[in-house]
């Protein structure tokens, strides 16, 4: 194998040491306490109980598992590449948290010049790094940690500009992220490895499998996955009934997609056997499908609908759209995002409008204009009157159902355009040679980058790092 040390023992360090020095000083500069962690503001009259850490942190910490654990365990599947695929998860999400509370911060949290810090801003900032975690899996196993340190650092800013744009201008309802997060995941992830095409890999590579243990610890991961994702779909929407509806939704299409999976795997097998990795992925579609919608009054059935759906869309994507991008399209997707992710999201995004063309007051009551805000009236008469039913009601813009649509089919447009544009120029920009990327016959093996135990590939592995000596065979 070509031994690539100064990917490690240089640029690696030189990287992290020039990040950690610029963060820094940022913090310094830019970053205050937000008024529920301000010592000067509290008093005799403070409600604990309303600090935004009790408000929020349990959907938090919930998310915090799905990032580190969750994501990092089911990127573990390679049977030559599970330090990398924990390992790197783990870096990566860390540096793209502390970069997007910066820079969503500067959008969204900035007052007086300076960024207002809580445990909010640490839970959009999960968000953005999911993001980043979902494209990762596109160009799992083909490049090197510089490159994906490079990738974070250049996604978040884009995402959390499109992010800004959309909620500020096109004013769209997407509490569970199926526009914002997982369709521009997709699109930027299959952009990027569009970019980085491997004409080496076009007819598979030979570490490019898993193995029984492996598949173990990736399905582990898609286990945390679906136990928390509730969580993640609910943690931004409306407290209260809207909140609670988006962990009922979430659920019940995790479950629809279970049972799809499940049936579809063992179907599609000519001898009637499930595979792993369609329970690893599969699985979780149904929390996608139902995100866009996920606390609005669909029904119970149509979360369940959404679900199997969802998992329908995934099988097939797998099974055929993941082969056919990559023959046709020079697409390597090699974590299937645009099944798992992008297939989905549009069903979600879909499912989403349709519900938005069919809520009225008949439905949701005054509460219609609470779930839908950008429905409510302006200041004015209709406000007024609205308010004796709802007294804590903000102004809206008094868009009409069709109107709300419309901006949400806009919404899709402008991500995926957004995310695929930036995804092909961060890919240009990560086959800089200077960024470490590994030789063809480096991917999907961790020893290029790890210390490895005797062993690693089943067959007494060496432990040596990659560009050491082994003076005891001279």
């Amino acid at each position: 194998m070509k031994a690539q040390p100064r990917s490690l023992r240089v640029r690696l360090p030189a990287l992290l040491l020039s990040l950690e020095v610029l963060f820094l000083a940022l913090y310094v500069c830019f970053v205050a306490y937000d008024d529920d962690l301000d010592g000067r503001l509290q008093h005799n009259r403070t409600v604990p109980a309303q600090n935004s850490l009790y408000l929020n942190y349990l959907f938090f910490t919930d998310v915090q598992v799905m990032i580190f654990v969750g994501f990092g365990c089911l990127l573990s599947f390679l049977r030559l590449y599970g330090f990398s695929g924990l390992a790197f998860n783990f870096l990566t999400a860390t540096v793209s948290i502390q970069w997007a509370v910066l820079v969503q911060g500067y959008f969204q949290f900035c007052r007086g010049g300076k960024i207002r810090l809580s445990v909010v801003n640490l839970l959009n900032a999960e968000f953005a790094c999911a993001v980043v975690l979902i494209s990762f899996g596109a160009v799992l196993g083909k490049t090197s940690p510089v490159q994906l340190l490079v990738m974070a650092l250049l996604e978040v800013p884009a995402f959390a500009v499109t992010e800004w744009a959309v909620l500020s201008y096109l004013r769209i309802n997407d509490a569970g992220g199926s526009i914002l997060i997982h369709l521009f995941a997709c699109y930027f992830g299959l952009g990027a490895t569009f970019a980085l095409y491997r004409p080496g890999l076009r007819d598979g590579h030979a570490k490019e499998s898993s193995n029984y243990q492996s598949d173990v610890l990736s399905m582990l991961g898609t286990l945390f996955l679906w136990v928390f994702w509730p969580s993640f779909n609910g943690a931004l929407a409306l407290r209260g009934d809207d909140q609670h509806r988006a962990v009922l939704h979430t659920f019940l299409g995790l479950s629809a997609s279970t049972l799809t999976a499940f049936a579809l795997s063992a179907a599609f097998e000519r001898r009637g056997r499930l595979s792993m990795a369609d329970l690893q992925n599969v699985t979780l579609a149904g929390g996608v499908t139902v995100g866009a919608s996920v606390d609005m009054m669909i029904s119970p059935a149509a979360a369940f609908a959404l679900g199997a759906a969802g998992g329908v869309a995934c099988m097939l994507g797998y099974r055929h759209l993941t082969p056919y991008l990559a023959r046709r399209f020079r697409i390597q997707d090699q974590c299937g995002i645009h099944n798992l992710h992008g297939l989905t999201g549009l069903i979600a995004s879909l499912a989403g409008i349709c519900a938005i063309l069919g809520a009225s007051e008949d439905t949701y009551g005054p509460s219609l204009y609470q779930t839908f805000s950008h429905r409510a009236p302006p200041e004015g008469h209709a406000l007024a009157e609205l308010r004796r039913a709802v007294p804590d009601l903000q102004a809206g813009l008094g868009r009409s159902a069709r109107e709300q649509a419309l901006w949400q089919a806009a919404a899709i447009g402008v991500a995926v355009a957004t995310a695929s544009v930036g995804g092909v120029l961060t890919g240009l920009v990560m086959r800089l040679p200077f960024l470490a990327p590994p030789p063809d016959e480096g991917c999907y093996d961790d020893e290029m980058y790890f210390l490895v135990p005797s062993d690693y590939g089943g067959d007494g592995g060496s432990r040596l790092a990659v560009g050491e000596r082994d003076d005891s065979k001279a």
